[in-house]
C-alpha cells in the first residue's frame, strides 16, 4: 500500500510542477520582486482552468503525503 502512495504522490508532485511552469510562462523576472507595473487583470479561459487544477492537484498533494505518513 505504501508504495501505490509514493509512486502516485510521485506522479502527483511531477503534474504540479508542470502546472506550475506553465503559469509562470508569461510572468517575467521583475514581476517576481514586484517591479511588472502591469495593469491587474482577472484569469479568464485556460488561464483560469490551470489555477484551479494546480490548487485541486496540490489539495490531493497534500492528503496523499498525510496518507503516506498514517499508514504504516
Amino acid at each position: 500500500m505504501n508504495q501505490i502512495l509514493f509512486y502516485t504522490q510521485l506522479a502527483v508532485s511531477i503534474i504540479l510542477i508542470v502546472l506550475v511552469v506553465i503559469q509562470q510562462r508569461g510572468a517575467a523576472l521583475g514581476a517576481g520582486f514586484g517591479g511588472g507595473g502591469e495593469v491587474y487583470s482577472t484569469k479568464r479561459g485556460a488561464q483560469k482552468k490551470i489555477y484551479y487544477a494546480t490548487i485541486a492537484i496540490a489539495t490531493v498533494f497534500l492528503a496523499l503525503g498525510v496518507l503516506n505518513v498514517l499508514i504504516p
